[in-house]
């Protein structure tokens, strides 16, 4: 095998922490206004002291770690910038072969994804900070002879 496909593995050596059901990672992403940067995120939850592994990545951080651990690692960090911080879930742990970037030689599946998303952070940041009431009208149907009525208009002028 060549050494760059040593590292392309779809059947992992996983360890023991991989396989524990009460292990969970979780995705820590900065909004574009975050007050904190990347390094700033994962020295905060270096400084917690909590048994989690952590990974600082391009969009912010991710931790694994058993599940009260990483709740509470995400209780104490949105307080650095409760409207600039955001999670979700990650199915695999940080560093996985699998996922991780360096050993894909490229982007991973979803990172578009992310990216997308970090899109709307800001939006999303702003509601947070400024929530307000909001009234959504749902569009009624529109009536079938009215409907059959503009198709035909539409037709008649195609034909012109």
């Amino acid at each position: 095998m060549k050494e760059a496909e040593a590292h392309l593995t779809m059947s992992p050596k996983l360890d023991s922490e991989d396989l524990d059901p009460e292990v969970v990672n979780r995705m820590i992403i900065l909004g574009p206004r975050a007050n904190v940067s990347e390094s700033e995120l994962t020295s905060e939850l270096h400084l917690l002291g909590l048994p989690l592994t952590i990974k600082e990545t391009c969009y912010g951080a991710m931790v694994s770690g058993k599940k009260e651990d990483v709740k509470k690692a995400i209780i104490e960090i949105r307080k650095l910038d409760p409207y600039n911080i955001f999670t979700k879930d990650r199915g695999f742990a940080p560093g996985d072969p699998r996922r991780c970037r360096g050993h894909r030689l490229g982007p991973r599946e979803g990172f578009h994804q992310l990216e997308r998303e970090y899109e709307l952070l800001d939006y999303v940041g702003e509601a947070l900070k400024n929530p307000r009431p909001v009234e959504i009208v749902k569009p009624k149907p529109i009536d079938v002879d009215e409907f059959k009525s503009i198709v035909n208009e539409s037709i008649k002028k195609e034909k012109k």
